[in-house]
């Protein structure tokens, strides 16, 4: 197969698209003439802005006349006569639109609700240890190669000009916040950390406008316990910053600290120094950091109760959080010694 005109389609969130971005790397060294065309939801399309390596980007909005507008989709994709359509995702509607693409070759896996619309499906196992980047890098294999590429994103020159302010000292950033409260790392903890973390070093708190307040609170935490004026130290950037901008910032930083979500994989895609917590899930569903300084914190008591679930949830089904609470901060911070050797 040599196709000219290629999809993919990953509708999910965030972090889903970032890891896909894997593919687009891999399907370009093999292809580098064929032009190379993505699917997005809408929100997420700020994440693929002005990418070199992709010629279009289709928006589908789900949040408003979600199934009118996927059928709208369905024709779009269709008048484009695509040679190879691949769908990174298992729900039905990335399905639909993959099988009904009219495109001669339709890969996807085999857990997709109509995945016999496909020519091509592959198993998705979840638990093993295997990447997720590995799981995808399956449906190209056959093109390609099995070794997956890096995900990969590329913040713009002007994304770099709009951080620049912010590097002018040494920095670490943190990303407090998760869609699912199981996997963020605890609000006190948080604090705990930033009060820790040595003084020479200057704090970006990263996250949405709406974790603006959660960040704020994280701060007068820290100023409380550990009597000093987090104003002086550390700065709220939440809602402040764009994806790109986040990853150009992230970049440059001393150290990032993250929860499994989608921060860590903004991180790999852009080869920054990561400190990954996992606090409800677990390394081995295949979401850990890919950078090449990157490290892994995680509750090691052998808790009977974890993992709860591959997404968290949004409270503890055990209503005590310990695979969360009983991470000592001491670890996160001892990371910036192991790193600085």
């Amino acid at each position: 197969m040599n196709p000219t005109k290629i999809l993919i389609i990953q509708t999910a969130f965030l972090g889903d698209v970032i890891l896909a971005t894997a593919l687009i790397e891999k399907l370009h060294s093999y292809f580098p003439q064929s032009r190379i065309d993505f699917v997005v939801r809408k929100g997420n399309e700020t994440l693929l802005h002005e990418h070199p390596l992709l010629t279009h980007l289709h928006v589908w909005n789900k949040q408003q006349t979600k199934l009118k507008n996927l059928y709208q989709l369905v024709e779009t994709i269709r008048k484009e006569k695509y040679d190879l359509v691949i769908n990174v995702q298992r729900f039905l509607s990335s399905g639909i639109l993959a099988g009904f693409s009219g495109a001669k070759h339709r890969i996807g896996f085999q857990n997709n609700p109509i995945s016999f619309l496909f020519t091509q499906t592959y198993s998705h196992e979840i638990g093993n240890g295997v990447h997720e980047i590995t799981r995808n890098q399956q449906l190209i294999a056959s093109i390609t190669d099995e070794i997956p590429s890096k995900p990969k994103l590329y913040p713009t020159a002007q994304h770099e000009a709009t951080v620049k302010s912010y590097q002018t000292q040494p920095y670490i950033c943190l990303a407090p916040s998760s869609v699912w409260f199981t996997k963020q790392y605890p609000m006190d903890k948080w604090a705990e950390l930033v009060g820790q973390l040595p003084s020479t070093l200057k704090i970006y708190l990263l996250g949405s406008l709406s974790d603006k307040d959660m960040c704020n609170r994280i701060m007068e935490k820290a100023g409380l316990q550990f009597n000093f004026s987090p104003a002086n130290r550390v700065e709220n950037l939440c809602g402040k910053l764009s994806l790109l901008e986040s990853a150009a910032l992230m970049r440059s930083a001393t150290m990032n600290y993250v929860n499994d979500s989608a921060p860590l994989h903004i991180a790999s895609a852009v080869n920054a120094p990561v400190c990954a917590i996992f606090c409800s899930t677990i390394p081995a569903f295949g979401f850990t950091p890919l950078s090449d300084t990157s490290f892994i914190v995680e509750n090691t008591n052998n808790l009977s109760c974890r993992p709860c679930g591959l997404h968290g949830h949004k409270k503890c089904p055990q209503n005590h959080f310990a695979c969360g609470n009983e991470i000592e901060t001491g670890r996160l911070v001892q990371i910036l010694t192991q790193n600085s050797h």
